[in-house]
């Protein structure tokens, strides 16, 4: 998948594709033609860079609830000649999402898209989750002949079925089907789930991976025999290193992280940080001023994971470096830091959007380390990541460290987070917004009274919801 083009930030496409509560507002006063146009290419081609953690599904069917829009794109997407083409989920994943959401607040529609898709579909697994969140038993009963003629009545198609049915990530279409009387439903069912119980024993009692009995010398070997082939194993290995090695084994270690081959020296410099050996930090220094950039990237992802006092005064030092030990270290003093540290902290921050822009990975401990010291000087910089970053998580992640540093936040920023795909960033809204404004008051009512609002969300509003305030 291609990482998705995303517009300016001034423009509603920008919003919308951002996720931003603004992107809500502007729509609703938009010409409802351009909204619905701009609501439709977001549907339709994903804008999240992650659409594994990134939220849109709810806030996208939100705004659809509420500029009364319909279907007719999502249903042209989802059963055009790409579905046979391009079969990767995240293609129709978030359409069928917001069909799921909608379905939810009652929109028929939307049901009988997912009921067809999961029919015919190609990505038909992730219709017939939605489905199982929000339909009625008997629009489950008539989806499974279809879905079963996807699977051949032979040995490997059962093999096949038996796999699906074991990896389903909602079990109650299939729990519904094994009960089904009909002769080729409900016997064909019930075996593939006894046959992947079966398999599922089986993997339970065969695991695969290193022994615990293996020696320290099999495990720096296993490690460097995976990193030969392309596997990074670092993580595991250390993992298995704490099981097997003994005060007796330190030499043995020390001398892989300083001059191992580089699988094995990655190994043992992420089981000497989880161990907090001494002579660590200079084996992670060692390591990142050399010649191998994969033996410094195993460094500083080792280092990263330390949190005793000797990492953080060690990062002190580091901190003032240009590679990327340097930017770790920032990132161990936004962690775990003290008042002390606030300069290099903005500085990291400051720094790292001007040289990298608001959507780099290492703003997200930056960003959070602002708002943990309350480094009130910062708020400029991070109202300009709020604005710019195409990432909902590190726009809710910013709005927090905002709500610590910036006194105009309960009046600015956290009025549009309450329209915020992320529920973190609502639940951060519900907790600051300046209720004076008439539009938070008739936000909190609406979210309190949401069915499909997250719980967390709620509560917050519930916590600011007064006399003067009653749903």
């Amino acid at each position: 998948m291609f990482d998705p083009v995303i517009a300016p930030s001034g423009t509603l496409l920008g919003l919308l594709q951002r996720g931003r509560g603004d992107g809500t507002l502007h729509a609703l006063a938009a010409p409802r033609a351009e909204a619905l146009a701009a609501l439709a290419h977001c549907v339709l081609d994903d804008p999240r860079h992650d659409w594994q953690v990134e939220n849109r599904s709810l806030y996208y069917a939100r705004l659809y609830l509420d500029l009364h829009g319909g279907l007719e794109e999502i249903e042209a997407h989802l059963f055009g000649a790409e579905d046979h083409l391009d079969t990767e989920e995240s293609r129709t994943g978030l359409a069928l999402a917001v069909l799921g959401h909608l379905a939810s607040y009652g929109r028929q529609d939307a049901l009988l898209l997912l009921r067809r898709y999961a029919a015919t579909g190609t990505n038909w697994a992730w219709a017939l989750d939605e489905l199982a969140l929000r339909d009625d038993d008997a629009g489950l009963r008539a989806l499974a002949p279809p879905v079963l003629a996807r699977f051949a009545a032979d040995a490997e198609g059962d093999a096949e079925l038996a796999r699906t049915v074991r990896d389903a990530f909602e079990p109650r279409p299939w729990r519904l089907w094994a009960e089904d009387r009909r002769d080729t439903v409900g016997p064909r069912v019930r075996a593939a789930m006894e046959q992947g119980s079966f398999d599922r024993w089986q993997r339970q009692m065969r695991p695969t991976g290193p022994r615990p009995g293996w020696s320290v010398r099999a495990v720096l070997d296993w490690a460097q025999e995976g990193y030969e082939r392309g596997a990074v194993l670092y993580g595991p290995a250390a993992r298995c290193l704490t099981a097997v090695a003994g005060p007796e084994d330190r030499p043995e270690l020390l001398a892989a992280a300083r001059d191992g081959a580089e699988g094995a020296r990655g190994a043992a410099l992420h089981h000497l940080a989880e161990s907090g050996d001494p002579a660590v930090l200079d084996l992670v220094e060692h390591a990142a001023d050399g010649a191998s950039r994969a033996v410094a990237e195993a460094a500083v992802a080792a280092y990263r994971r330390m949190c005793g006092e000797d990492a953080v005064a060690r990062a002190r030092a580091w901190v003032r470096r240009t590679d990327e030990l340097g930017a770790a270290a920032a990132e161990v003093l936004a962690c775990r830091g003290g008042a002390e540290d606030s300069p290099s902290v903005l500085g990291a921050l400051r720094e790292t959007v001007r040289s990298q822009g608001p959507d780099a990975p290492e703003l997200a401990c930056l960003v959070d380390g602002a708002g943990r010291l309350g480094i009130a000087c910062a708020a400029p910089v991070l109202r300009h990541v709020y604005r710019e970053t195409a990432s909902s998580q590190l726009r809710g992640r910013t709005a927090r460290a905002l709500a610590a540093t910036d006194p105009t936040f309960a009046t600015g920023f956290a009025v549009e987070c309450l329209w915020d795909c992320e529920e973190t960033t609502r639940e951060v809204a519900a907790q600051h917004a300046e209720t004076g404004d008439i539009r938070v008051a008739e936000r909190l009512r609406r979210l309190a009274a949401d069915p499909a609002e997250e719980v967390e969300v709620q509560l917050a509003v519930r916590n600011r919801i007064g006399p003067d305030l009653q749903v």
